[in-house]
């Protein structure tokens, strides 16, 4: 692959800068020559939300420019679990679940990362290197560096100790993420971490770590530096990526390619330009115009480019098509709507039905919805609260909530 040294200036022009450690030296560093940088993903669950390709998309701009990428799936920090911006403490996974989930990862990183061709990407566990170590070893090697009067001052502790308090457990996650971007330099010279603006805290330790390593042993390490991309947030500040129905995953088994689609083609019209600038590879200032002739037009296409981008071309246009349907052509096309069953239960309340459905948060929003108008089933308005349907195994129902909500009810 063909080295391009503007790495730098394309993630700051689409917007993926955020903070870095060393700015000017991470510039210079990235203009010179290709060098290897690594993203880490906990397996904390089984598939990878938006957020996590948010990321990824900074690490393909950077492999794509000639650059080494390490993506580090952490199936021992995952046994920890990162206290940042939680209020309690994480759910356990048992070991069994967290290998399953990397596994699955691992799998689905493929899908964003080049792994074949002239600068394969790497993917690593860091329990490969995290267990064979003991605990006294540990403490000694890497706990001597952490001060924890500094460590309690940093958000991602300080927030916990206000909000739940903090376990000695969850202490150690920075020291195991830090000590990780140290055994990724030794072994393949990996000089960059990158990630969310919510992993500041672990990065900036990950790189002091390395500076007081070197000191202490007299390591000649390189410089090692930290570059983090925002949150993906709306115009508005509210972090993106949740759907009535919950998380939006990168999985179809989880989130449909058209509930994918939608959730992009419903966006704020502010937010549009940025995210054509995250997850398209179209000219920046060619984004500026469309967006200022017709922000509807631009806004379908980020929606098409977003969905083919994670679930490929041909599911990108099966959303494309069915969303035409319902919401522009008149036409009520189930093939692929977002499909639920519901048990042959017989008469049951409007309000109890809807409330089973995940487009409907719960009785009272369908209550009101009903009182706005906002409820059709089968193309038919409702407007009683009080009515009683009346349900038979293998009946389907279209729900519409609004205008453009829709699900496909099957009666088992």
């Amino acid at each position: 692959m063909e080295f391009r040294n503007d790495a730098f200036e394309q993630l700051e022009r689409r917007g993926f800068v955020f903070q870095t450690t060393h700015l000017e030296e991470t510039k210079k560093m990235l203009k010179e020559k290709p060098i290897t940088f690594y993203i880490g993903i906990d397996p904390t669950a089984d598939d990878l939300h938006i957020g996590h390709f948010f990321g990824l998309q900074m690490a393909r701009i950077l492999q794509d420019c000639g650059h080494k990428c390490i993506v580090l799936v952490g199936g021992a920090t995952a046994l920890i679990g990162d206290p940042t911006n939680k209020k309690d403490m994480r759910k356990l996974l048992s070991k069994e679940e967290v290998e399953r989930n990397a596994r699955e990862i691992s799998s689905i990183i493929k899908r964003f990362v080049s792994v074949d061709g002239d600068n394969p990407a790497l993917i690593v566990d860091n329990a490969d290197w995290l267990k064979p170590i003991s605990y006294i070893d540990f403490l000694r090697d890497v706990g001597v560096n952490f001060n924890v009067n500094e460590m309690l001052s940093k958000d991602l502790y300080k927030n916990r100790l206000e909000k739940g308090g903090l376990t000695f457990m969850e202490m150690g996650y920075m020291l195991m993420q830090s000590f990780d971007f140290v055994h990724l330099n030794d072994k393949f010279d990996c000089v960059l971490q990158i990630g969310g603006s919510d992993q500041w805290g672990n990065i900036c330790g990950g790189v002091e770590l390395s500076r007081k390593m070197n000191f202490k042993d007299g390591t000649k390490r390189p410089l090692m530096m930290g570059l983090t991309c925002p949150l993906l947030t709306n115009a508005e500040g509210i972090k993106m990526g949740k759907t009535e129905k919950g998380t939006l995953w990168v999985s179809r088994e989880k989130t449909s390619s058209f509930d994918f689609f939608q959730h992009f083609v419903n966006c704020l019209d502010a937010d549009v330009e940025r995210l054509l600038r995250f997850f398209t590879k179209i000219d920046v200032e060619e984004i500026k115009e469309m967006c200022k002739q017709d922000i509807v037009k631009a806004k379908k296409l980020m929606a098409f480019e977003v969905t083919k981008l994670v679930h490929g071309e041909d599911e990108a246009l099966k959303a494309q098509k069915t969303a035409q349907n319902l919401f522009e052509n008149g036409n009520i096309n189930t093939e692929n709507m977002p499909t639920e069953t519901i048990k042959n239960v017989g008469e049951i309340n409007i309000l109890d039905f809807l409330s089973n459905l995940s487009i409907i948060k719960s009785k009272s929003e369908a209550r009101r919805l009903i009182g706005q108008g906002g409820i059709e089933i089968n193309n038919q308005k409702k407007n009683n609260i009080s009515e009683i349907m009346n349900l038979n195994e293998n009946q389907e129902l279209v729900v519409k909530k609004g205008k453009k909500n829709f699900v496909k009810v099957i009666v088992k």
